[in-house]
């Protein structure tokens, strides 16, 4: 897909933005940021909607990514830039360290990771146990803006219902695998994110540790967490 780099910079911002505030995106903003006239930006943004990389939900309103909008950024996301704000990528590697190094057994240390990744992201936080799905931070997902449409809740609940059966019969071969709104296999019309590594444990050579949440998250930061948590669990407990 050919974009300039202005219009990747826009949609990244949208992006990043919509993850901060989950309202759509003005001109105005955009504006402001890149300093140039908000008809630019409209015309930019006209572009990005055209190749269907962002949507406007409401004719007066701004913009918001679709799921191929994050699809395009999180495959242009390189290993340095999902680490990027190394500070607070730093505190999170430090809270799963301290979460998992306390646990003498495999299956408290993968829950230790969960529960981690639950407070890090504010997510939902999974992991494949001895052939169990462990599920944390259920309120904390359903507290999301995204999560007020029954809906939508019950599309997420007839994904969790059927992740460990998937997850079984599929076995996502990647050490990170990130499966964004309609790309995922149930529930996709729930519109989650579900973000998730695979690691050698004690129970099988596929186990599984993620995250799932909605589509506007800083996938930057939870791709890295995710990723630093099967690689620290197949370090520690194998």
């Amino acid at each position: 897909m050919e974009i300039t780099e202005r219009q990747r910079e826009i949609l990244c911002q949208i992006i990043e933005e919509y993850a901060e505030t989950a309202a759509p995106v003005g001109s105005m903003t955009m504006a402001k940021l890149f300093g140039v006239s908000p008809a630019t930006v409209r015309a930019e943004m006209a572009r990005l909607e055209a190749l269907g990389l962002i949507a406007q939900p409401h004719t007066s309103a701004g913009r918001v990514p679709t799921d191929a909008g994050y699809r395009f950024y999180v495959n242009g996301l390189s290993g340095a830039e999902e680490e990027s704000g190394v500070s607070a990528f730093e505190r999170g590697v430090h809270a799963l360290e301290v979460r998992v190094s306390s646990q003498s057994r495999a299956d408290s240390a993968i829950r230790g990771a969960v529960d981690a990744l639950v407070e890090l992201t504010g997510n939902l936080g999974l992991a494949t146990i001895d052939g169990q799905l462990y599920l944390s931070g259920m309120s904390r997902l359903f507290t999301q803006p995204e999560f007020s449409d029954a809906r939508r809740v019950q599309a997420v609940a007839k994904l969790l219902d059927n992740l460990e059966p998937w997850l079984r019969e599929a076995a996502p071969g990647e050490a990170l695998n990130i499966f964004i709104g309609q790309e995922n296999p149930i529930g996709r019309n729930s519109e989650v994110s579900l973000i998730i590594s695979k690691f050698r444990s004690p129970f099988s050579d596929r186990s599984y540790i993620g995250v799932l949440g909605p589509t506007r998250q800083n996938y930057s930061k939870v791709m890295a967490l995710v990723r630093y948590a099967g690689s620290m669990l197949e370090d520690l407990i194998i």
